[in-house]
């Protein structure tokens, strides 16, 4: 079983910047961030691979977001840059143990609110 801990959440103008992170107790192979406004359905976000650190963008974020990880420390972070207010939402970090398939593990959510 493998835990998973965001922290980075919070209040920021459109424009602005945040940085999430994810500490996983445990080796994974990928790790990945959705996230789920009100009202909508979750969405994917990035996701990274552990070997060869092979990146995935969802089109919302693509050029705005990027995806980076410490494999020696379980770790995932998601640098948020040209924050809109669409981007405000319930931030999940998300692992997976194969290269493919649904992911096993998922963490609590953190909340970015991007304000106008």
């Amino acid at each position: 079983q493998v835990q998973l801990v965001e922290s980075g959440g919070g209040l920021v103008q459109a424009g602005g910047s945040l940085r999430l992170s994810c500490a996983a107790s445990g080796r994974t192979y990928v790790m990945g961030w959705f996230r789920q406004a009100p009202g909508k359905e979750r969405e994917f976000v990035a996701s990274i691979r552990g070997s060869g650190g092979t990146t995935s963008y969802g089109d919302s974020v693509k050029g705005r977001f990027t995806i980076s990880r410490e494999n020696a420390r379980n770790t995932v972070s998601l640098q948020m840059n040209s924050l809109k207010t669409e981007d405000t939402a319930v931030y999940y970090c998300a692992a997976r143990l194969e290269i493919g398939g649904a992911y096993d593990y998922w963490g609590q959510g953190t909340r970015v609110t991007v304000s106008s």
